[in-house]
């Protein structure tokens, strides 16, 4: 886990977003009172929003740069394919909900906004970033304990402080923020199955040989168990990127056009970074040129990109066809 340092004195040095991503195109809808609020809103009063939980998009998201100027906004970086990131959200929005205003969160599907992802160079999801005085900090990868969070976001109030970001948010309306009855409203989940409850556990120590192996049990428990099936892609994916870097992944790459882990390492990395589209495209246009067992090796993997995306994804779809005229 990479945290914020407890006591910085600034944020010099980090990527100005603002270069990266787009304004809304005129006439489009900014996010909902972002702008606008920090605007209306008196020096040291409560600023106004409908709410402290967003949508973001690579059109949206410099509202957000600058709501982040008043207040802290905490950038959840999801997928829907994965499962850890379904797991992360309601922890997420229970610890926001319980911090009286003091920040806001967005949440920004990777696989439908590919600047963002890029921006904030999410090599892995779930990812959670933050904006203070417009410039992004690094908080966690994966999805952490709920008491681990809230020392991350306590430092990241800190470091705000400390740049003068001091600003809360009070709902419109005096709604319910959103997350903060999740646990009255909602049963309790399911109890995750023995073997995946440890697999879990394991990644979040970052033992992934340890959840590979709980998976695999699952499986060969029950070979019908599709979550433990996905869970071990997803787990395999993580335990392939770990300890290399984005650059010698795809310099590799660069320098070995046709070696086929290379490119499988590439397409990992495309994968992990919401660019579903791309890694399917490497692995398929660089199938035909391989012998028996370099194909046999990308066929293994697009399965693998299969059970991590979802099998009912269009993309997965379009991918599966593609495959199956290059094999038939």
């Amino acid at each position: 886990m990479s945290q914020i340092p407890p006591t910085p004195t600034n944020l010099r040095g980090a990527v100005d977003l603002s270069a990266l991503v787009n304004r809304p195109a005129p006439g489009q809808a900014a996010a909902p009172g972002a702008a606008a609020g920090g605007e209306n809103a008196a020096a040291g009063e409560p600023l106004p929003l409908p709410s402290l939980f967003f949508e973001g998009t690579d059109a949206n998201f410099n509202d957000f740069i600058d709501l982040s100027m008043r207040v802290p906004v905490v950038v959840h970086l999801a997928a829907t394919w994965a499962e850890p990131s379904a797991q992360l959200s309601p922890v997420l929005d229970r610890v926001t909900a319980s911090l009286d205003g003091r920040l806001v969160q967005v949440k920004v599907d990777v696989d439908a906004n590919p600047q963002l992802a890029q921006a904030f160079q999410a090599q892995s999801v779930p990812a959670v970033a933050a904006l203070v005085a417009g410039r992004p900090v690094q908080l966690f990868v994966g999805a952490l304990p709920e008491q681990e969070i809230r020392d991350v976001f306590a430092q990241l109030l800190e470091l705000a402080a400390q740049n003068g970001v001091t600003g809360t948010v009070a709902v419109e309306g005096g709604a319910q923020p959103e997350g903060a009855e999740a646990d009255a409203a909602e049963p309790a989940p399911e109890p995750l199955p023995p073997h995946h409850a440890e697999a879990y556990a394991a990644i979040e120590r970052g033992d992934y040989a340890t959840a590979i192996a709980e998976y695999k049990t699952a499986i060969a428990q029950d070979p019908r168990d599709a979550m433990a099936v996905a869970g071990l892609a997803q787990v395999s994916l993580l335990a392939r990127l770990a300890g290399k870097t984005a650059d010698e992944i795809r310099s590799a790459a660069a320098d070995a056009p046709t070696d086929v882990d290379a490119q499988l390492g590439v397409a990992d990395l495309d994968l992990s970074g919401g660019h579903v589209e791309d890694a399917f495209d490497r692995l398929l246009s660089l199938f035909p040129t391989l012998d028996a067992a370099g194909k046999e090796a990308v066929r293994s993997r697009i399965l693998d990109y299969f059970e991590i995306v979802g099998v009912e994804d269009p993309r997965v779809a379009k991918a599966r066809a593609r495959l199956a005229s290059l094999l038939y």
